[in-house]
């Protein structure tokens, strides 16, 4: 499945096109995930490649895999260090006041027996900001641009439904469930000092042209 949806490689690096469904590391339903297909990810190396960071399993898009294990600990470190940019794109339900803007709340973790755990705003949590901007709105739903400047579970999820008060259409934790999450990786970049640098642009799944958002209809300046 993975080997066909190769998005950039060189000696190093590797990222994917991930579908939505697809877990990046086994979950308790024992359904397939991303570790099940990197043997077939090898080209030739002794070793696997491995996920450098996580992608939530409705999630679609820009995966980025290291190669060998050093450079799997430099990858890990451009990450802790902001280094990595990062663009999601996700239809939210409704349109915002604005057209652009920065949402800085913090996130914590909360967990009850009924309901199990999710991410909440915490002012005691751990720092989340993201910027945003509206590429497009048709109807009671707008097509997002959002680039986290931090990493935390769930940030882009909360911080739409929490934030901008405009839950992801179809996310089954912060807003309503329905056939299909319309939050994606579109791009992941990351420069290096002495070669060029890694970046990769994901299309669109079909889910977002379902939806009245296809690639030929968004901003091609994003």
């Amino acid at each position: 499945m993975l080997r066909d949806r190769i998005l950039f490689i060189d000696a190093e690096a590797m990222i994917v096109d991930k579908p939505a469904g697809l877990g990046v590391t086994p979950g308790r339903d024992g359904r397939l995930s991303v570790e099940n297909h990197l043997d077939s990810l090898r080209f030739g190396f002794q070793r696997q490649p491995s996920a450098v960071h996580r992608l939530d399993r409705d999630t679609s898009g820009c995966l980025l895999l290291a190669r060998h294990p050093k450079a799997h600990k430099k990858f890990s470190a451009a990450f802790e260090a902001g280094a990595v940019e990062k663009l999601y794109w996700a239809v939210v339900e409704g349109v915002p006041e604005a057209a652009s803007g920065t949402i800085d709340m913090a996130l914590g973790k909360t967990s009850t027996r009924e309901a199990g755990w999710r991410i909440v705003p915490d002012a005691k949590g751990k720092p989340a900001r993201t910027h945003w901007r509206v590429l497009r709105s048709e109807g009671n739903r707008s097509l997002i641009e959002f680039r986290p400047e931090t990493g935390r579970t769930h940030q882009i999820r909360v911080h739409a439904a929490s934030g901008l008060g405009l839950p992801i259409v179809g996310d089954p934790v912060y807003g309503r469930a329905g056939p299909a999450m319309l939050l994606h990786a579109r791009a992941l970049s990351l420069a290096r000092p002495s070669k060029p640098p890694i970046a990769a642009l994901s299309p669109l799944p079909e889910s977002f042209a379902a939806a009245g958002f296809a690639d030929e209809t968004a901003d091609a300046g994003a």
